[in-house]
């Protein structure tokens, strides 16, 4: 069996670890934690990796700005570039076709 250079087992195991920055919301409520949607009225707690352990960075009132605060709002389109709206285009599984499993017309 053939050991694999420790280089790249480094570069896959980095590739593995949680990056420092990245946060996380625990529900601050009686019992162990459970799915977030369960209590959406619950305070919350935000917390962030550091690279060696969770840190608290700040309290939230439920899980509406627990989202808000893992997930703030991208930023708005440059100036100079349209905002892209419309339909979507590509392969589209409700359009009328003849595909396998379409029920032949009369």
């Amino acid at each position: 069996m053939e050991d694999e250079p420790l280089d790249r087992w480094a570069a896959r195991r980095q590739g593995r670890l949680r990056k420092p920055g990245e946060k996380k919301a625990i529900t601050l409520g009686a019992g162990p934690q459970r799915a977030a949607h369960l209590d959406p009225d619950a305070p919350r707690m935000i917390l962030e990796w550091d690279g060696f352990a969770w840190q608290a960075l700040m309290m939230v009132e439920n899980y509406a700005a627990a989202c808000r605060a893992l997930s703030p709002a991208s930023e708005a389109a440059p100036a100079g570039q349209p905002e892209t709206t419309g339909p979507i285009t590509g392969r589209n599984p409700q359009a009328p076709g003849t595909g396998r499993h379409r029920k032949p017309r009369p």
